[in-house]
């Protein structure tokens, strides 16, 4: 009679099972979730208005490194040109993508992507783009830097007078370097909570991430001509404090605009001729079925 009762009151609340096996399961996450909810009320959108347009800039190739930090960006990397610092439009990567992308026709555009996100949501945010090219995943739960290389190399040939968005997925979990079997299952806070890893750990994966992926950006760099910016969607909470509630938190959740998730790097790199650009009506490339995209995007570890 209990557990009947029990299933009435559940199947009468406006969550699903899933939600309410999550909260259970991750209580992080509903302070999270009153984080996200008041500063998405208090900036009256729901991306961070004040963040950068990157299509306001001048640029032939757009390079996201996907929750890269702009301080372990400038300690670790040393790339040919500037870096200076910018601001997100977003903490998680639909936010930024509904920033950056909602409401515009960008007919000179072709986007290179690990991550699905657009893909998932160019209808609801009213997005069109020249062309999407979507990589699937190939090193378990994500996309190598590799192959993500790769596919850039194919559209700057293949689309020669368009601007190129290459969106790797590292230093994103999954961690792809040796440290970064401790954290194959994540999120990082339980896993530091149950087993031997530390704090450490979690910063020389995320490192050993970040490394591999700067290692294609040079071979970009290398390899092709024109005006490059390597920047990030949004950056990645490791052991920072979220806020209003400043609970300590491993991830990037959404509607958190601290210095740790919405400060990026931003570096220009010029070399060559540059890219002659034009317009086009959009054109439709092979896109992935939305069971793949969801699992994908999940496989990362986003709730779809």
């Amino acid at each position: 009679m209990t557990s009947r009762i029990t299933q009435r009151i559940l199947d009468s609340l406006p969550f699903s099972r899933a939600d309410i096996n999550h909260v259970i399961f991750h209580p992080h996450a509903i302070i999270s979730e009153i984080n996200q909810r008041y500063n998405h009320w208090r900036v009256g959108e729901k991306y961070n208005p004040d963040g950068v347009d990157i299509f306001e800039s001048d640029w032939d190739y757009f390079i996201i490194l996907d929750a890269c930090r702009y301080d372990e960006f400038v300690d670790r990397v040393e790339l040919p040109g500037t870096t200076e610092k910018r601001t997100s439009r977003g903490s998680t990567s639909p936010e930024f993508v509904r920033g950056n992308f909602g409401g515009r026709k960008l007919h000179d555009v072709v986007y290179v992507t690990a991550n699905n996100w657009f893909a998932k949501t160019k209808e609801e945010i009213d997005a069109e783009i020249y062309a999407l090219e979507s990589v699937e995943h190939d090193a378990g739960r994500t996309t190598s830097p590799e192959t993500v290389t790769a596919a850039a190399r194919e559209a700057a040939e293949k689309y020669p007078n368009k601007r190129i968005v290459v969106h790797y997925m590292q230093p994103h979990w999954p961690y792809l370097g040796p440290t970064g079997e401790k954290f194959a299952d994540g999120p990082f806070h339980e896993v530091i909570k149950s087993t031997t890893a530390t704090h450490q750990d979690v910063m020389q994966a995320y490192r050993e991430n970040l490394d591999l992926v700067i290692q294609e950006v040079e071979s970009l760099f290398s390899e092709l001509s024109g005006k490059f910016i390597v920047s990030a969607d949004h950056g990645e909470l490791l052991g920072d404090r979220e806020r209003p509630i400043p609970i300590k938190t491993y991830q990037h959740p959404e509607g958190v605009y601290v210095d740790g998730l919405i400060t990026i790097p931003w570096h220009v790199y010029e070399s060559g001729p540059r890219r002659t650009i034009v317009e086009d009506d959009p054109i439709e490339t092979e896109e992935m079925d939305m069971e793949t995209i969801e699992q994908q995007l999940e496989d990362l570890g986003y709730r779809v």
